[in-house]
């Protein structure tokens, strides 16, 4: 019979397509007083896998990741996405988003995404919320599977979780396990004031 055990805490990761970067920033700086400082940012790269935010979000797209140095329960995923929803309005305007905010879980095993939308390799967590699996680390490194976005197959993308994996691991040897009988509660959804809005 299986033994039921709280997993250790994931890391945090987030993906922010934008076109302006004054709401890029906007939406960091709330995302901080949401889950704590951000420890790893990537470089700012163009955004041109798809065209599928362009009717939205216009032209000349650029994507950043963050990740954050604070830890949090595998099972806050949902409640998370729940979040970056509601950021998402409070920064568009017209009835449009003009940040797309991405949040995920990075474990030493994986990296799984959240998602408004269904298909058949990805889990409900509830409230409207999906876990995509993305990557699975294996013979030193992350991996794609058949469904990955090609923008996560791609070998300068993977190597940057591969850095924030080290990360990760080194900030989780210094988790101490909850106590036996201590319940684990998962965050509550929170809202963020937005500045300058």
């Amino acid at each position: 019979m299986s033994t039921l055990k709280t997993p250790l805490p994931a890391k945090l990761v987030c993906s922010l397509i934008f076109q302006q970067e004054g709401l890029m920033h906007q939406a960091a700086d709330a995302l901080s007083r949401l889950y704590g400082s951000i420890d790893i940012e990537g470089p700012v790269m163009p955004f041109d896998w798809t065209s599928y935010y362009e009717a939205e979000f216009g032209k000349d797209l650029k994507r950043i990741f963050l990740t954050f140095s604070e830890l949090v329960p595998q099972d806050a995923l949902m409640g998370i996405k729940c979040n970056t929803c509601r950021l998402e309005q409070e920064l568009g305007s017209g009835g449009k988003r003009s940040v797309n905010i991405d949040p995920g879980i990075l474990t030493a095993e994986r990296l799984v995404l959240a998602s408004g939308k269904d298909f058949p390799h990805r889990i409900y967590l509830g409230r409207g919320v999906y876990g995509d699996l993305t990557l699975v680390y294996q013979n030193g490194s992350f991996c794609p599977l058949p469904w990955t976005y090609p923008d996560y197959a791609s070998q300068e993308i993977i190597d940057f979780w591969n850095r924030v994996r080290r990360s990760y691991l080194l900030s989780r040897r210094d988790y101490v396990r909850p106590v036996k009988g201590v319940t684990v509660h998962t965050p509550p959804v929170a809202t963020a004031h937005v500045s300058g809005r």
